[in-house]
């Protein structure tokens, strides 16, 4: 796991804790239902970036018997259950608050408060947000934002920076929530405001969820590692026509492959044994994230008559 992803998830993980106590004391003494929810907010990500630390940890075990290649959806699983965490704890809570507020108003006290603790919140987040973004934007390359994190093998960055946004969204409601029902003496909108966090927690949350689980699933590599592996077996003597290649992301950095190939005519076991060596040490040496590669000898037709039937 790279350096720069700890840092993005230590940043995180700082910033959190040191918002989350003052967010719960501003809410005791202000009444603010609003804060209240921020406050829920910043425990939820707390513990959300120690469980992605921890994932972190897990899926850099080595592989054994019981996993012989690796414990790399560890990290998935674990950034899994930090967007159930989300929902249920942070999204959950925050629109239960909102609406008992809404229901049973009450008067916001020293409203200074929180607008101090917002203030630094806001300056917190951003701070973590940014080093969320820079992280991101140097493994997104010439993609999209959106495009990206479809494509990210990889969820510990773009998780943070979902919840940092989130999070900024969320002070921001806050603040112009609490503003509004403070100047306007409608002590509901603060109410309201705190549903709209917990709906804002939901649409990451159900972002989060969708792809992370469809990392855990299994998901085709990248695209330029099965080109790749296709040009370096095609360009070998002892092979006639390089068919295809399945890949399956086994972890943020952990790629398992199977490569179909038609061999020349004439060769014995010997020199395909040795093509296979020659294929196998060049692949590995561009990508070494590939943690097991399978080569089957099998003609085109054969190999296109199979996808064929798998697509049907």
């Amino acid at each position: 796991m790279s350096d720069s992803n700890k840092i993005v998830v230590y940043a995180a993980l700082a910033g959190n804790l040191a918002i989350a106590l003052v967010k719960f004391v501003a809410a005791y003494i202000t009444n603010s239902s609003a804060m209240l929810s921020e406050a829920v907010h910043s425990v939820v990500d707390t513990l959300n970036e120690i469980l992605l630390l921890y994932g972190m940890k897990k899926s850099q075990q080595p592989a054994n018997y019981r996993h012989p290649f690796g414990y790399g959806r560890e990290l998935y699983f674990w950034a899994f259950i930090v967007a159930l965490m989300v929902f249920a704890l942070g999204a959950v809570v925050s629109i239960y608050q909102g609406i008992q507020h809404v229901l049973h108003p009450e008067e916001m006290l020293n409203p200074t408060i929180n607008y101090i603790v917002l203030i630094i919140a806001i300056l917190c987040e951003g701070t973590s947000w940014l080093v969320a973004l820079k992280a991101f934007r140097k493994v997104k390359g010439k993609q999209g934002y959106f495009e990206a994190f479809r494509h990210s093998k990889d969820p510990t960055t773009f998780t943070v920076l979902f919840e940092d946004t989130a999070a900024l969204c969320g002070l921001l409601i806050a603040l112009i929530g609490i503003y509004l029902a403070h100047t306007l003496n409608i002590p509901e909108l603060d109410g309201v405001a705190s549903i709209l966090i917990g709906i804002v927690l939901a649409i990451s949350a159900i972002l989060l969820a969708r792809e992370t689980k469809g990392l855990l699933m299994g998901e085709t590599a990248d695209p330029k590692l099965r080109n790749d592996i296709l040009l370096i077996a095609q360009g070998d003597e002892a092979v006639q026509s390089a068919n295809g290649v399945l890949t399956e992301q086994m972890g943020a950095h952990q790629v398992l492959a199977s490569l179909s190939l038609e061999f020349e005519d004439n060769l014995s076991s010997d020199d395909i044994e040795a093509c296979v060596n020659r294929i196998e040490a060049k692949i590995k040496q561009i990508h070494p994230e590939i943690v097991a590669l399978f080569i089957k000898p099998q003609t085109k037709q054969v190999w296109l008559e199979r996808m064929q039937g798998r697509l049907e």
